[in-house]
């Protein structure tokens, strides 16, 4: 794939690119053989999942250390599946002997809906009599114009986890190319998946009937009949005539000294895993251990409007549908530009067949700006160095929204996680002019689009230098000395207030923008030659805005991983899921995830040890007639950024554009100029 990255970190790396990682997504035939398995054991059951069960960490470090076929973990899938009567079946098949390792009937869950799930319910709810009727009531009699969004039920008390439920959210569209989102209707179906049919209709007491507004449209022959687009966007070209700067063998990316193994899952989406760095400061040159799995975990969207039945509007897009399951094929020049590598992505079907997901992942580089400059005023001497940076993405559309997950590398040993929030906003049935309570925004006539909160959980697995790491909170705070007195006589001391957080109790912390708060994930043994620090990464994340659902409340119930914005536990083989392995249904009344490992042992020792941070962020959002009937996307970004990890800037050999030294300013020698377009000597 084009030119390798740097030789030091290919060669490092070579002996792992060589074997088939044991962190590879299941292929085709590994998908089908467990189910081949599975049948063989337990018969005609639909399968919800069948994915990686990723080996204990214990073995894959031996298999990293030792990348040898003798020390390669056995493969193994972990399988959902529902059989006849409705009974949940969690299971672990060895693919290397075929034979089931483990399989256990699971009670009361409802595993992930999947997108055949919610495939069949629009157009059993047109033939629904319930249905039919309360489409006339509002004044909608033509049933092939109505459309539902299936979204999980969260959870209603009425039907606990008995039923595979969904609950629909119901819109008209007068016309194919009208966005249904301006005619809401005001009644919500509840559907059993498993029976395929209506089981009862949840019908507000002040009955609102569909819209009768002029559509408002995004389509392209709606922009056209409206004058058109504009004519003064010239083209924008992205070429790379010497091929890309990064190497890709299996599934292990090289570039800028970066060493990265890319994975995906029907949840997570992206899973990023064995990431090193190398440092050619460090012992003559040596490929370091950064972190052993990141992956976005989890996310919800709780709604705010406090009438019924809009509290069970809380998604959980990750663990009741899956990033991965609605991950959307990329294509080249519109999701992605420049030269582009791609990943495909395999999953079962109900049916024990496999479906494929044609360019899931999208690897490439983009230019970024100045990576850094300095001129000085005394002699003219400049150096400037334009960055680079690697993005590994992929975007999931969950119903109403689309989702942009963005992992950027950059050169100088930084990772940034960038999520956009993009597609429809979620719409309720008002009269014009309706007041809204505060609950909500009439985005456009007839349109109530309400109040609602994007959080994401951000599991990052460190391996700084080596497996024990420690997590501490760092505050920007004054000195405590008064002003005049011998510590501070001007007043104007201040410094990074650091709190070791030794306890799964007591990192339950939450961000505060007052005291600019980061936390720092470090290696206590291992210390900064210069600054005599402990060589560590800070995360850096200011879009914090907490769960604003009340304590007691459904959603805080079963978000227990938003009650604050970190938490820290001890590692732990299976603990990938802060939500819990299965979501759908799940009331809340006892923990699960996150709230329930803590409690297990919440006076743990977590300091100097195999640690996990989980981090959850995000945005509130209080829509806006500027955000319909399609949404611009909104950006948010957090930074995992090396503090006294390197000995200096270890970006300093990238190429520069331009410099010229104080010397040969002196001596009236031409300075160096490495792109031939940024220079103007005089």
């Amino acid at each position: 794939m084009g030119s390798s990255g740097p030789q030091d970190v290919a060669s490092r790396s070579k002996d792992i690119q060589a074997l088939s990682h044991p962190l590879d997504p299941l292929s085709v035939s590994e998908i089908l053989s467990a189910v081949s398995v599975v049948r063989q054991h337990h018969g005609n059951v639909d399968f919800n999942t069948v994915t990686l069960l990723e080996p204990p960490k214990s073995r894959l470090l031996k298999w990293i250390a030792q990348p040898k076929d003798e020390n390669l973990p056995q493969r193994q899938a972990d399988v959902v599946a529902i059989d006849r009567d409705g009974k949940v079946f969690d299971g672990h098949v060895d693919l290397t002997t075929g034979k089931i390792v483990s399989w256990e009937h699971t009670e009361d869950v409802q595993p992930l809906l999947t997108l055949e799930d919610l495939g069949g319910v629009e157009e059993a709810l047109r033939k629904d009599a319930g249905v039919i009727e309360q489409c006339r009531l509002v004044g909608v009699n033509d049933m092939s114009k109505v459309y539902c969004d299936a979204w999980a039920i969260g959870y209603d008390e009425r039907y606990g986890t008995e039923h595979r439920l969904q609950q629909a959210l119901m819109y008209y569209r007068p016309h194919i190319d009208d966005t249904q989102y301006t005619y809401p209707l005001d009644f919500c179906p509840i559907f059993d998946a498993r029976a395929k049919k209506v089981i009862h209709i949840d019908i507000p007491d002040v009955r609102r009937p569909v819209n009768t507004a002029p559509p408002t449209n995004y389509h392209i022959p709606a922009i056209e009949a409206e004058g058109g687009f504009r004519k003064d966007l010239k083209a924008l070209e992205i070429t790379q005539p010497d091929g890309v700067s990064f190497d890709i063998r299996g599934r292990t990316v090289t570039w800028q000294n970066w060493s990265i193994h890319v994975g995906f899952n029907h949840r997570e989406g992206i899973v990023l895993s064995d990431i090193s760095f190398f440092d050619k400061d460090q012992d003559g040159g040596k490929l370091r251990s950064l972190f052993y799995r990141l992956s976005l975990a989890e996310m919800v969207v709780p709604y705010g409007h406090p009438g019924f039945p809009h509290h069970r509007k809380h998604a959980f897009d990750l663990g009741e549908y899956g990033a991965g399951y609605l991950t959307n094929p990329l294509t080249l020049g519109c999701d992605c530009k420049g030269a582009i590598h791609y990943m495909d992505a395999h999953f079962v079907t109900k049916a024990g067949s496999t479906s494929t997901v044609r360019n899931a992942i999208c690897i490439h580089e983009e230019d970024n700006g100045i990576l850094f400059k300095h001129t000085d005023f005394r002699d003219g001497s400049t150096l400037t160095t334009r960055a680079r940076k690697l993005i590994i993405s992929q975007i999931f559309t969950a119903g109403n929204y689309e989702y942009c997950i963005y992992w950027i590398f950059h050169q100088d040993g930084t990772i940034q996680l960038e999520v956009r929030l993009t597609g429809i906003l979620s719409t309720y049935a008002m009269y014009a002019g309706e007041e809204t309570g505060g609950w909500g925004t009439e985005v456009y006539p007839g349109v109530h689009a309400h109040n609602h909160q994007h959080l994401f959980c951000l599991r990052i697995d460190p391996q700084l230098d080596g497996q024990n790491n420690t997590v501490f909170q760092v505050d920007a705070v004054p000195s405590p000395a008064a002003v005049g007195s011998a510590e501070n006589y001007y007043g104007n001391a201040f410094y990074a207030q650091k709190t070791k957080l030794e306890t799964p109790l007591q990192a339950m912390c939450n961000y505060d923008g007052a005291t600019s708060r980061t936390w720092e994930i470090v290696n206590e043994n291992k210390l900064n030659p210069y600054s005599h620090k402990p060589v560590g990464f800070k995360l850096v994340s200011r879009e914090v805005p907490g769960l604003l659902p009340k304590k007691g409340s459904l959603v805080w119930k079963r978000a227990g991983f938003a009650r604050h914005d970190i938490h820290v536990t001890k590692y732990q083989d299976g603990q990938h899921f802060p939500a819990g392995r299965h979501v759908p249904q799940m009331s809340g009344d006892k923990d699960e995830g996150l709230p329930k490992w803590i409690a297990q042992d919440p006076h743990a020792d977590v300091t100097d040890t195999d640690v996990v941070l989980w981090h959850t962020f995000g945005v509130t959002h209080f829509a806006a007639p500027e955000d319909y009937p399609l949404m611009p996307a909104e950006p948010m970004t957090l930074l995992l950024r090396p503090r006294n990890f390197f000995k200096r800037n270890p970006a300093l050999d990238v190429v520069p554009s331009y410099g010229k030294a104080p010397s040969q300013i002196a001596a009236g020698v031409k300075g160096t100029d490495h792109h031939d377009k940024c220079s103007v000597e005089v």
